[in-house]
């Protein structure tokens, strides 16, 4: 199974805001972070459900930790933030060759 890194978020007043490094414009948010994790499954789900027709190519294969690792976009991200692991294979085949 393929693991999505999301990035989470959490301010004294806010709910926790989950974002994708591998999957820009999606994003969740939950009032605990075991319903941030639960909605980021959903989420990943809905996106792959309608990405190629929404943006004419495949859904974004996920990078390894050690690849995020080294993109300076993922460092300032998901500084002072929580990292999950997030289990997700599409039910139909629809990701980008890795």
């Amino acid at each position: 199974m393929r693991h999505y890194i999301a990035i989470v978020h959490k301010d004294e007043t806010s709910c926790y805001g989950v974002q994708f490094p591998d999957v820009r414009g999606v994003f969740t948010a939950g009032d605990t972070l075991e319903e941030a994790f639960d909605q980021a499954r959903e989420v990943l789900e809905f996106a792959a459900e309608s990405w190629l027709e929404d943006t004419d190519s495949e859904f974004p294969a996920p990078r390894s930790i050690d690849e995020l690792r080294r993109d300076p976009a993922f460092i300032d991200d998901s500084r002072d933030a929580i990292l999950l692991a997030v289990p997700f294979e599409p039910s139909r085949p629809r990701l980008a060759a890795e």
